[in-house]
């Protein structure tokens, strides 16, 4: 705890420090700083060369061909690559805290950057997804904003999502209209939220980042997607056919199999639930007899999902 309070200088550290006190240290670039300065390991701080080309201006300051060299970040280690580039660009920083830009201090270091334009915008972002809309079908779009967002960093990438949010989602809203029968049901957020689902696994894949890490907004990913899947399939069944089906096949019932779907059907009037064991000898009709206890509850919009369990078929 006391190192983390009071941690040991560092070459940066120090050249915080001195850039607070010295004026020539103020005009210099960290990379650019080893050609006048040199680090003392054991009093851990920068002291000016005594040797080497006078500086005009500076009397007392010597330059040599020193070079600086400094470590690569990968973008997806976000602010410390953009610390970097702060680094890189602005000469005389004094502390950590040095996210100023005209008076206005910023809370990231990426914005920051942003502010003074050291960061590429998103203009040609703007220009390629739309020539790819043209001819591109939506899940080709999907995946050209998963590699933009990617490997590419755009500088916002919710943005470009929110835009194109409907051309990314076109099919999803027709294979719905087609499963459910219903050509009227409109582009609404749960099919944009699937469209970023799908995003997200295809980033996942590329780069093993969520968007979230990406600078989008994380999807409604539930706990159980494919519990979540049946449950959609449940509003999508066609009543009328239900019905049908109900009307033709309860007549068929066998006395015994009248019997178990008379209780079950009682069971779900009262709503008083219950654990059922059906036990019969296989050819006897248990699966025809659930599948018209499905179609009824089913028939009545309904919820009726049916699991297997440790290698029982099971209905509930």
């Amino acid at each position: 705890m006391q190192r983390a309070e009071t941690p040991p200088a560092t070459i940066l550290t120090s050249f915080f420090a001195i850039c607070q006190s010295d004026p020539f240290a103020r005009t210099l670039l960290y990379s650019e700083m080893p050609r006048y300065y040199t680090w003392n390991a054991s009093s851990k701080n920068l002291q000016r060369r005594k040797q080497g080309d006078a500086v005009p201006g500076y009397p007392d300051v010597r330059s040599t061909d020193a070079l600086g060299r400094m470590s690569t970040v990968h973008p997806k280690n976000d602010e410390c690559f953009y610390l970097r580039l702060l680094l890189v660009n602005v000469r005389g920083p004094t502390s950590f805290e040095r996210r100023t830009v005209n008076g206005v201090i910023f809370p990231k270091y990426r914005a920051a950057c942003e502010e003074l334009n050291l960061l590429e915008n998103d203009t040609h972002w703007d220009t390629t997804i739309p020539e790819a809309i043209i001819s591109a079908s939506p899940s080709q779009i999907r995946t050209l904003l998963a590699v933009i967002i990617s490997t590419c960093f755009p500088l916002n990438p919710c943005n470009l999502s929110h835009k194109y949010k409907d051309n990314m989602s076109e099919d999803i809203l027709h294979q719905i209209r087609v499963s459910s029968r219903n050509h009227d049901i409109e582009m609404n957020e749960e099919i944009h939220n699937r469209a970023l689902l799908l995003i997200e696994d295809i980033c996942y894949l590329m780069c093993g980042s969520l968007l979230i890490r990406l600078g989008m907004p994380a999807p409604n990913r539930e706990m159980n997607d494919a519990f979540n899947r049946e449950l959609e399939r449940e509003r999508e069944y066609d009543h009328q056919e239900l019905d049908l089906v109900v009307q033709t096949n309860v007549p068929l019932l066998n006395s015994q199999q009248k019997e178990v779907y008379d209780t079950l059907m009682k069971a779900i009037d009262d709503e008083n639930g219950g654990l059922y064991f059906l036990d019969a000898p296989g050819g006897t009709g248990k699966t025809f007899l659930m599948s018209v206890v499905l179609a009824t509850v089913r028939a009545r919009s309904n919820t009726a999902v049916a699991v297997a369990s440790s290698g029982i078929a099971a209905h509930c």
